[in-house]
C-alpha cells in the first residue's frame, strides 16, 4: 500500500482527485488531501474509505514534516511560491514530488540535493507548463527522426470561455486564479526571439503586441508573448533555431481593452490605497486620471487614452464592466490589482453552468531532405459546467498520471525535471486521449 499526500485542494484539483480516487482499489493507494479550509478538502473526497481530508498548514514546520514522512509522494497544488519548503522536505526524507508549476530558480537549486537523495520532483506537467512540453517534444522528436531541423516554433495556449457560453463583449470569463490574470506579464521583460532578432517587451507594451492566429474550426484568436521564452532553446535542444516564441491566446479586441487598466496603473500590486473601502468602482477609476472638475470620468479616461470616436467597441467593453458605477469597494487597504480583480470578478466569474475552453496551438517550421516545410497542431478541450473545468482537466490529468508513473517506477530519475522526456510524454499524452485531451496535427506545406 503506497500513501499519496496531496496539498492544496484548489479548484484545479477536482480532476485530479476523481483520477486518484478511480484508481486506488486498483492500484492499493491511499490518498490524503491536505488544505487550510479542511471543509474544502472534504468536499472535495466524498466517502471513500481509502481516502482523508486534514487541516494543514504548510508553514507549520512540525506538521509539514510529519504528513510529508509518512507519505510515499507528495503532490504540491499550492501557489508556486510554497513548493520550496514542501520539495526540502521532500528531499529531506527521500520522498518523489509532482506538481504543475514552473521551475523557480530556488527549485532548480535543489538538483543536486535531489539526485543525492535519490528524489524524483517533476515540474511543468499541467497545462501549459505541462501538456505543452509534452506535445511539442513529441512533434520535434518525430521530425528529428526522420532526418529533419526545427527553425522556428511558436507555442500559443488560453484559458478562454466556450462559444456556448460566451455572452459578454470581452469574450472572457474566469477559468484560473484571477490573481494571475491581473497580474499577468508583470515581472520584467517579456523576452524571444523571431526570425533571429531578439525581441523584448516591456509590461507597458506587452498588450499592444499582438499576433493573429486561427484553430480550424473555431476561429481566430490574439496573443500576446509570455515570460521568457529565451530558456526553452536549450530545454528543447533548439540553441540555434531562428524562431522561439511562447505566447497566451486571447480572443481578438481583448488586449487591446485590458492595455486601458495598464496604462492606467489599475494593475498595479505594490502598494495599497488607504481609503480604498470608501471609494466606489467610478472613484477608482478616477484616480488615476488628472483633476478637471467639469468633466467626466468617461470623458478624462477617453482624453487620456487618446479614445477616438471610432473606438465603441472599445468603450463598450469598458462601460460592460460596471467601471463607471458607484458600486462601493468592500476591500480594505487593498491595492490597484486587488480592487480591479474585485471588479472583474463581479462580471468575469462562470456562471453555474458555463462552459470553458483550453486552446493550444503549436508551429513548427523545419527543414527537411533541403525543403522547409510547416506544421500546425492545436488541441481545443471544453470543460462540463463551472467545477468539472477544462483547465481542471488539463492541469490535474497530468499531474495524476505523472504521480502514477512515479509510484509504479516508471519515471525514476533522481533530479529536478520538466516533463521532456520520451518515457514521460509518450505515456502520458496516449492517456490523455481517454480524456478528450489530444491534438490534430495539420501540414501546411
Amino acid at each position: 500500500m503506497k500513501n499519496i499526500l496531496l496539498i492544496g485542494a484548489g479548484r484545479s484539483t477536482i480532476s485530479l482527485i476523481d483520477y486518484l480516487i478511480d484508481n486506488l482499489e486498483k492500484e492499493d493507494w491511499n490518498l490524503t488531501v491536505a488544505d487550510q479550509n479542511i471543509d474544502f478538502a472534504k468536499s472535495k473526497i466524498g466517502s471513500n474509505s481509502r481516502t482523508s481530508a486534514i487541516q494543514f498548514d504548510v508553514n507549520n514546520e512540525e506538521q509539514r514534516s510529519k504528513e510529508i514522512g509518512n507519505a510515499d509522494i507528495i503532490i504540491s497544488m499550492l501557489p508556486a511560491h510554497m513548493h520550496i519548503s514542501v520539495a526540502k522536505d521532500c528531499i529531506k526524507f527521500k520522498k518523489n514530488m509532482v506538481t504543475a508549476s514552473y521551475v523557480s530558480k530556488e527549485m532548480r537549486a535543489l538538483e543536486s540535493e535531489a539526485i543525492k537523495n535519490g528524489v524524483t520532483i517533476i515540474n511543468e506537467i499541467g497545462v501549459d507548463p505541462g501538456i505543452d512540453h509534452l506535445s511539442a517534444m513529441k512533434v520535434i522528436d518525430e521530425i528529428r527522426a526522420v532526418g529533419g531541423e526545427i527553425l522556428e516554433f511558436e507555442t500559443f495556449t488560453g484559458g478562454l470561455v466556450a462559444p456556448e457560453s460566451d455572452d459578454n463583449p470581452w469574450n472572457y470569463k474566469f477559468t484560473w486564479n484571477p490573481r494571475n490574470v491581473v497580474l499577468a506579464g508583470q515581472g520584467g521583460a517579456v523576452k524571444f526571439i523571431q526570425s533571429g532578432t531578439y525581441k523584448y517587451i516591456p509590461y507597458h507594451k506587452l498588450f499592444r503586441r499582438t499576433e493573429i492566429i486561427e484553430v480550424e474550426g473555431y476561429g481566430k484568436f490574439e496573443g500576446y508573448a509570455n515570460r521568457d521564452s529565451l530558456m526553452y532553446r536549450s530545454v528543447y535542444n533548439l540553441e540555434d533555431v531562428k524562431t522561439m516564441y511562447r505566447g497566451t491566446l486571447r480572443r481578438p479586441g481583448f488586449s487591446r481593452a485590458w492595455n486601458v487598466f495598464v496604462q492606467l496603473g489599475a494593475t498595479d500590486d505594490s502598494y495599497t490605497i488607504a481609503n480604498s473601502d470608501e471609494l466606489t468602482f467610478r472613484d477608482f477609476i478616477n484616480l488615476f486620471l488628472a483633476y478637471n472638475p467639469t468633466d467626466s470620468v468617461e470623458l478624462k479616461l477617453k482624453h487620456y487614452l487618446n479614445m477616438h470616436q471610432d473606438d465603441v467597441a472599445l468603450f463598450e467593453k469598458l462601460e460592460w464592466l460596471g467601471i463607471f458605477e458607484t458600486t462601493k469597494i468592500p476591500l480594505k487597504n487593498a491595492t490597484p490589482a486587488q480592487i480591479l480583480q474585485y471588479i472583474l470578478e463581479q462580471k468575469w466569474s462562470l456562471k453555474k453552468d458555463d462552459k470553458d475552453m483550453i486552446v493550444m496551438w503549436h508551429k513548427f517550421i523545419y527543414s527537411l531532405n533541403g525543403e522547409e516545410k510547416e506544421l500546425h497542431s492545436s488541441m481545443v478541450v471544453k470543460g462540463e459546467d463551472s467545477i468539472r473545468t477544462a483547465m481542471a482537466k488539463t492541469v490535474g490529468y497530468p499531474v495524476a498520471i505523472a504521480a502514477k508513473m512515479i509510484l509504479n517506477g516508471k519515471i525514476n530519475t533522481p533530479g529536478v525535471h520538466i516533463p521532456i522526456m520520451k518515457e514521460i510524454y509518450e505515456p502520458v499524452l496516449m492517456e490523455l486521449k481517454n480524456f478528450g485531451i489530444n491534438f490534430s496535427e495539420k501540414q501546411i506545406r
